[in-house]
């Protein structure tokens, strides 16, 4: 069986040393169909076990990479492990790892995926950040946990839902500028409709970046929701399947 269409993906374009390699999928080039159609790498949201297994295995071989990505269970949290600590399908909302050749990822369809790294290419990161996480603080434990001058740092922000369609209430909005101020700047209010705001999710992680020390921000352009064509959306669909943002450190002689 050959997969539906053409598998596509999102390169990061950012100032990363050659030997950190990231990439973000689509929903275009596997094996699921229905609303999972057709690349989904999730196995928690209903798919057939084996078409997941196909697209996973297509995804390794296609990037070729150095090892199956580490799949964490995803809990909308702040905890954040080291591979070399990772049991499979561990609980946690982010990874990190200095060892070249271990695949570290997130899952998402409409929160944001943050990737992270340093100049040096010695230490990077992936984290899964929808506004539960970022009020809970993923973004902090994530730099925590690389171990890294926070300006040393260079981060990523992967496919999410935009700023023109992420509509959340006022709990939401009250759950973020009870921590910080400066976020009030991340909502806007919808006319006609009190109570209900547009968030940047995009805006509001460069803040929490920034706050933390780190400035070389790229990315945060796309719109899962209004890219229909390219990116699964929760927030649109309901029933869907889930892109892979992956970042690993290249062996050496690769």
């Amino acid at each position: 069986m050959a997969p539906i269409n053409t598998l596509e993906f999102v390169y990061p374009d950012w100032p990363a040393p050659v030997h950190v390699k990231a990439v973000t999928t689509t929903r275009h080039g596997g094996f699921s169909v229905g609303p999972y159609t057709s690349f989904n790498l999730s196995n928690r949201v209903g798919d057939e076990p084996g078409s997941v297994r196909r697209n996973r295995a297509l995804l390794r071989e296609v990037l070729g990479l150095p090892s199956n990505p580490i799949w964490l269970s995803q809990v909308h949290g702040n905890r954040v492990v080291d591979a070399f600590d990772a049991a499979p399908g561990e609980e946690a909302d982010g990874c990190i790892t200095g060892t070249p050749g271990v695949v570290c990822a997130v899952l998402t369809a409409d929160c944001l995926p943050i990737l992270l790294c340093d100049r040096r290419s010695t230490r990077i990161g992936v984290l899964h950040a929808g506004w539960r996480g970022l009020a809970s603080g993923i973004i902090e434990e994530g730099l925590r946990k690389i171990q890294l001058p926070t300006a040393n740092l260079l981060a990523w922000l992967g496919p999410a839902i935009g700023p023109s369609a992420y509509e959340v209430g006022d709990e939401v909005r009250q759950a973020l500028v009870s921590q910080d101020r400066d976020l009030v700047e991340a909502f806007t209010p919808i006319p006609d409709r009190p109570g209900h705001w547009l968030a940047d999710l995009y805006d509001l992680a460069r803040r929490r970046l920034r706050s933390q020390g780190v400035h070389e921000i790229f990315g945060g352009l796309r719109c899962t929701l209004r890219e229909h064509e390219q990116f699964y959306s929760h927030r649109r669909d309901g029933t869907s399947g889930r892109m892979a943002s992956l970042i690993w450190l290249e062996k050496s002689g690769h």
